[in-house]
């Protein structure tokens, strides 16, 4: 216990981390004593749990969870919340599992701490979609428990007090990833000071040089606004004093990260931007709020077109206050918030303050109410597909609200800046967005890509057997559009997919004389278990969209005497005729009827038909389950394309004469390029259209007889094989087509 009481070490900058005093001492404010007991028993588990690790700034392990608890602390949450926080590294980081923590410190605790921790157990292709799986069950393990995203936002936050231990590159995608998630969940949550933490230790991490220039300018300009904001506190604080309005006046610095990102935003450099500071008042009641508005005005002139009232209107988040624009002393933009204690006390913690779990009172607030309600958007959001999808479109739907429409019946809906009418439709209900065909704005006919501006009455005109049209994905703002439009695709791609699959096989089957509905259902799942598929539709949809090849499936299904009946063995696929595969022609050996051939099933590609001796079938064969025996018909009815190169005596009208030479034997030429090896010798490759390798033979032996011609090869595939055994090759078919 000694060794947990002593944790204390030292934040960037002299701050210190809260230990378990500290901790101990803050919780003792608001929780009953066998509350504050099971506090310091978590913190005895989770130290002895970690004991021996260290973190990379070198102090022990669990000053980590510690301070990361404070940080929920001073927020005030309940107990449960704040032991998941001393053990939300401990299923992760040691080999404590689940099972024990739910038997010592409740389900509740050992779910919490589940939603936190990493899936680092589960090997992923990249670590961006490690991440991004990662952030996908936590977020869905907050919409099950909000306090999960807390406890992420206050191990989030000391990671970056303290980030300054970690590599470099490290810390600049963790800083990315602050800015780019994490603060815009904080805002979501109304969480602001831990917002505007997030954000301002993300800047110093990420543009460490931009944060110190930035800074040291804000401190220089410094001095002279002190004097400037004392005076403005005054005349306002005389004025709302001559209208009976109590009211605590404060003048206030904007956040690093704020005043830089208005920079970029505006393109403009710091002296353009005039109000890095602003003013909040803060009343004691909403008519309060009216009325200081009204005694600020008469101080100072209101800036046209900069009043916001979140009052009325409250962001998504639940944050409500006044906001406007004054010309101040010498034309000077003032900045100023009105609002409530209550209002401030939400603007600051957001959810937070209103956090009564399981104890009744407020547990269904306003406030809470407008979070759950974005949170059970995020389970429609896995229909995105994959996890970095879901990530991105939880980045979409994260960041502020600032447009505000009407339904018909005056209720008022928020959707990000940029939204179009069919955002608006899925907004209202998924089923209203699928079935939309045409809207009215403000009473007028308008197109659905029409984007909404604030104060328009939107009214959604549906039609029964209506459907997305693909190109709404092009234009829609929200997540939850993009998600719908996206799923409805899928579905319909894969119901296309299942009745192409269907037809192949019944094709492939019927190279057998046989029908799905001859083989036995035993046969059926006795093929799809070796197969790896539920069922007939998951085997059409593989098959359709190109993932499985349907002769190869129809074998699997026949008794292997039915199969093995064409010439014994396995029937081969003849290449003009594939029952509906799509066949090409690998153009690094450019394969031609009578070359030994081999297929290869590729993705996105269907079968590619490749000569036997080209380099690339080497890694093909690491990989039998895709082989798939071909020959050439007897006949083939089209040309093909190959390749020859020519080495000639480098003089002028050779490339004609060998040209001429090559169309004698009825061969189209494609294209020609000349390389020049020295000033004696040049290499003449043709593409060239020939039937088969006879008619190749055939030309090269007409090319090989012109004076000027000194060899000539076929080319195959850029690899070790030397240009004699290539020249071999082409020997011995001219010496094929002698004898034939």
């Amino acid at each position: 216990m000694d060794y947990a009481s002593s944790l204390l070490g030292l934040l960037p900058g002299g701050r210190r981390t809260p230990g378990l005093k500290e901790l101990l001492a803050s919780v003792g404010t608001y929780l009953p004593p066998e509350q504050v007991a099971r506090i310091r028993e978590a913190a005895e588990f989770g130290t002895s749990a970690h004991r021996g690790q260290k973190r990379l700034s070198g102090e022990p392990f669990i000053a980590h969870p510690v301070a990361a608890a404070a940080i929920l602390a001073d927020l005030r949450l309940d107990a449960d919340t704040i032991v998941a926080a001393i053990l939300h590294d401990v299923i992760e980081d040691t080999p404590t599992p689940k099972d024990q923590l739910a038997a010592r410190f409740g389900v509740d605790v050992a779910e919490l701490v589940d939603g936190v921790t990493k899936l680092d157990q589960i090997k992923f292709k990249s670590r961006e979609e490690a991440q991004a799986e990662s952030f996908r069950k936590m977020l869905l393990a907050m919409v099950r428990d909000l306090r999960v995203i807390l406890v992420k936002l206050a191990d989030r936050m000391h990671n970056m007090r303290t980030i300054a231990a970690m590599a470099p590159a490290r810390r600049r995608a963790i800083a990315r990833e602050t800015l780019e998630i994490y603060a815009p969940i904080a805002e979501r949550l109304g969480l602001y000071n831990i917002k505007l933490e997030l954000e301002d230790l993300g800047f110093e991490a990420l543009y460490p040089r931009r944060y110190q220039v930035l800074e040291h300018a804000l401190r220089r300009a410094r001095g002279n606004q002190k004097q400037f904001l004392k005076k403005i506190e005054q005349q306002l604080n005389t004025g709302l004093l001559k209208s009976n309005i109590q009211a605590h006046v404060v003048a206030r610095e904007k956040h690093l990260y704020s005043i830089y990102s208005k920079m970029r935003r505006k393109r403009a450099m710091l002296s353009e931007i005039v109000d890095v500071y602003g003013i909040r008042i803060v009343v004691d009641s909403p008519d309060t709020c009216y009325r200081a508005l009204g005694a600020v005005h008469s101080v100072f002139k209101p800036m046209p077109a900069r009043f916001k009232d979140y009052i009325a209107i409250p962001r998504v988040n639940g944050y409500q206050s006044l906001h406007t624009t004054l010309f101040g002393p010498n034309g000077v933009p003032i900045e100023v918030q009105i609002r409530t204690g209550d209002m401030h006390r939400v603007a600051e913690a957001g959810i937070a303050a209103h956090w009564k779990y399981k104890t009744g009172g407020d547990a269904d607030s306003t406030q809470r109410e407008r979070t759950r309600e974005w949170l059970s958007n995020l389970v429609s959001l896995q229909e995105a597909g994959s996890s970095e999808e879901f990530l991105e479109s939880v980045k979409v739907d994260l960041f502020p609200d600032k447009v505000y429409v009407f339904t018909p019946k005056g209720q008022i809906l928020r959707l990000p800046s940029g939204a179009t009418v069919v955002d608006f439709a899925y907004a209202v209900h998924t089923d209203i967005g699928n079935r939309c065909v045409a809207a009215k704005l403000d009473r007028r006919l308008t197109p659905l890509r029409t984007v909404l501006r604030n104060g328009q009455t939107v009214e959604i005109i549906t039609a029964k057997g209506a459907t997305p049209n693909p190109s709404w994905v092009n234009f829609v703002a929200t997540a939850k559009a993009r998600s719908a439009v996206r799923h409805y695709l899928k579905g319909l791609r894969r119901t296309e997919a299942i009745a192409l699959g269907s037809k192949l096989l019944a094709q492939a089957l019927g190279e057998f004389s046989v029908s799905l509905d001859e083989i036995l259902p035993a046969v059926q799942r006795a093929a799809l278990g070796e197969l790896g598929m539920k069922d007939l539709d998951e085997l059409y949809e593989k098959l359709g969209m190109g993932e499985r090849l349907a002769p190869l499936v129809a074998r699997r299904l026949l008794p292997s005497a039915a199969a093995a009946s064409s010439a014994g063995g396995l029937a081969p696929l003849a290449i003009a005729g594939t029952e509906g595969l799509l066949v090409s022609y690998a153009r690094c050996c450019f394969p031609i009827p009578y070359d030994p051939i081999f297929a290869f099933l590729s993705a996105g590609r269907g079968v590619v038909i490749h000569r036997e001796n080209c380099v690339n079938v080497e890694d093909y064969r690491k990989h039998p389950q895709n082989w798939l025996p071909v020959s050439w018909q007897t006949a083939p009815d089209r040309l093909f394309a190959a390749e020859i190169r020519v080495y000639v005596v480098n003089r002028t009208g050779v490339l004609a004469a060998v040209a001429a030479a090559i169309a004698s034997t009825e061969t189209s030429i494609d294209h020609v390029s000349i390389d020049e090896q020295d000033s004696d010798t040049a290499v003449l490759t043709f593409e060239l259209r020939v039937r088969d390798r006879r008619h190749l033979a055939r030309l090269v032996r007409v090319a090989r007889r012109m004076p000027d011609v000194t060899r000539v090869t076929r080319t195959i595939a850029a690899h070790a094989r030397s240009e004699h055994t290539a020249e071999s090759e082409a020997d011995n078919e001219a010496d094929s087509d002698s004898r034939g």
